[in-house]
């Protein structure tokens, strides 16, 4: 005898937006492969990486009129099912009438233990279905290394992995970031 098991639907990103409507501020969710997710509050060590990432990046965004900033949802209208959070979002434009960007340039995580697989896998494969994302950065933790997904003008994504004396490409931005400048004051 087989027995079926019953899923639950897939929540949709306007009834998720309509949940997380009325949550307190500190509660960060993110819907993933349509399920609302409750995310853990970030470690220390991650949060320097995102100040450091944040700060050299504000001065080169600044140039355009754009902005770089931490906690921002990301949306595609082509994806019903999906709205992630990652640790750095660069957009320039006009501000947003909520917490979702859908014309993000350059998108940085910071991988965690508990969410490598999701920010490698899934959440790549969503940021790069983005159109307007001219760069994805996977920054480590534990050791000073950065991949750095990028594209041209084309469909294309290449990677490059770089170390503590390397420096992150942003041409689309004008400019480049130290490796070493994102683990300022992080022993590795």
């Amino acid at each position: 005898m087989s027995l079926a098991l019953r899923r639950a639907p897939r929540m949709r990103v306007a009834d998720f937006i309509a949940m997380i409507r009325d949550r307190p501020d500190e509660e960060r969710w993110e819907l993933l492969d349509g399920e609302a997710v409750l995310m853990a509050p970030p470690g220390e060590r991650h949060q320097l990486i995102v100040s450091n990432l944040l700060a050299a990046l504000r001065p080169i965004v600044g140039k355009f009129g754009c902005r770089a900033l931490p906690g921002l949802g990301l949306r595609n209208d082509f994806v019903d099912d999906y709205a992630p959070i990652p640790d750095v979002v660069v957009r320039c434009g006009p501000l947003l009438p909520d917490g979702y960007a859908r014309d993000p340039i350059v998108v940085a995580e910071v991988l965690s233990p508990s969410t490598l697989n999701n920010d490698r896998g899934r959440k790549a494969e969503f940021y790069q279905g983005l159109q307007t994302l001219r760069a994805y950065l996977i920054v480590y933790q534990d050791e000073a290394r950065v991949e750095v997904w990028s594209r041209g003008n084309g469909p294309d994504w290449s990677l490059r992995v770089l170390g503590r004396d390397d420096t992150i490409p942003l041409p689309d931005l004008g400019g480049s970031i130290p490796v070493a400048t994102v683990y300022d004051d992080i022993p590795l």
